[in-house]
């Protein structure tokens, strides 16, 4: 397969996450599924996101999360800027974890 192909996605996994019923499943679920480094790494993008969205600096992001500059700048771009589905920003509006007009 040609590296720049894109693979086609196994719903399997997005399908099982959606009948996860608690946030104790989806912890076990995914402590099964990830190693603890994938783990944290998701976790801090999403630590990063959240933060963008409340309007705080790159220097104040890399106190509290330890990301690279060059991971918040990924995260800014990729995530919040919708160009991975803009899911990512939903789920922070969603949470109330950072108000519409950021």
């Amino acid at each position: 397969m040609n590296k720049g192909a894109k693979k086609e996605r196994s719903i399997a996994l997005y399908e099982a996450i959606l009948k996860l019923k608690n946030l104790d499943e989806c912890c076990r679920f995914f402590d099964d599924l990830c190693t603890p480094g994938e783990l944290r790494s998701m976790e801090q993008r999403y630590d990063v996101a959240t933060y963008l969205m409340q309007d705080q600096v790159y220097l104040e992001i890399l106190e509290k999360t330890g990301a690279s500059s060059a991971t918040i700048s990924r995260v800014r771009r990729n995530i919040l800027e919708n160009e991975a589905g803009g899911m990512m920003r939903e789920m922070i509006l969603r949470q109330g974890l950072a108000k519409e007009d950021t």
